[in-house]
């Protein structure tokens, strides 16, 4: 599932072509990707008929078009969700689920989801912790590019979670925004293995960690996030390319970029965790 590097491309491509635009009217092309929207169809669409996109906005792996009145439109990518930007007249994606046309008669939005595991929603702004979110994701703790971050505090959140430190960074309500991909990268760089229990984690590791996770999703950014398939795409349908760049995630028996030993795979989580055995030494058991 994208990551927050691939969120935010998709997030400034809606903040330059869509942000400050009224909207005419929505299709619903299947319902499949409202299904988070209780109300159902003609609610969704007949609500955001005449409303007004103020801004795109993200925290973490989560995206949300802000819209006047304290609602927004709240997007879950899923595994295949695109948010593309099409000139009117533009052939439909096979995949189209939802179309946003706007009043100024320009370029239109439009939700493609190949797999139908994403989807819009509306949903209410609330205050939280000096931020306006949707109520769903209130609950989700700001991210390392997010400018009131508070690493010293995210780092004795993670100390304080009683489990392992990939587990813990992956946990949303800790730290948002750092996935499978990112987590794995941050966790060579900072020389640590994933299962290290976190109550044995130092200040300084914590810290390490969360500035390697930092860099690496940077660096993504810069790149236009990381592209696996033609799924994962920008606003235009364009790939990143940070996928060259990975130091471990995907390289599974390849050689260490630092020092040489083979890149080791193991099952985590239902997914799969990348790690040098020599770089990043098992932590030992103890009874």
């Amino acid at each position: 599932m994208p990551e927050l590097p691939e969120v935010e491309v998709v997030r400034r491509g809606l903040q330059a072509h869509v942000a400050g635009r009224g909207i005419a009217r929505v299709e619903v092309l299947h319902p499949r990707a409202i299904r988070r929207h209780e109300l159902g169809p003609d609610d969704f669409t007949g609500r955001l008929a005449g409303a007004r996109i103020e801004a795109a906005r993200r925290r973490g792996k989560y995206l949300w078009l802000e819209l006047s009145g304290k609602e927004a439109i709240l997007a879950h990518l899923g595994m295949s969700g695109q948010m593309l930007v099409q000139p009117e007249g533009t052939p439909d994606e096979k995949h189209l689920r939802v179309r946003v046309r706007f009043d100024d008669g320009g370029p239109e939005l439009r939700f493609v989801d190949q797999r139908t595991f994403g989807g819009l929603a509306l949903a209410d702004l609330v205050d939280s912790d000096g931020a306006l979110l949707p109520s769903s994701i209130a609950h989700i703790a700001r991210d390392p590019m997010d400018p009131a971050f508070d690493p010293a505090q995210a780092v004795t959140a993670l100390r304080s979670r009683r489990t392992e430190i990939k587990r813990a960074l992956l946990d949303q309500t800790l730290v948002s925004g750092v996935g499978n991909i990112y987590a794995d990268e941050a966790l060579w760089r900072a020389r640590l293995h994933g299962a290290r229990p976190t109550g044995k984690l130092t200040r300084a590791q914590g810290a390490a960690v969360l500035e390697a996770a930092t860099e690496v999703m940077n660096e993504a950014l810069q790149a236009g996030g990381t592209s696996f398939d033609a799924l994962y795409v920008n606003i235009n349908g364009q790939s990143g390319y940070f996928e060259r760049s990975l130091n471990v995630y995907g390289q599974g028996d390849r050689p260490c970029r630092r020092c040489g030993t083979a890149i080791r795979r193991e099952p985590f989580m239902n997914r799969s965790s990348y790690f040098c055995p020599r770089c990043q030494p098992r932590p030992r058991r103890t009874n």
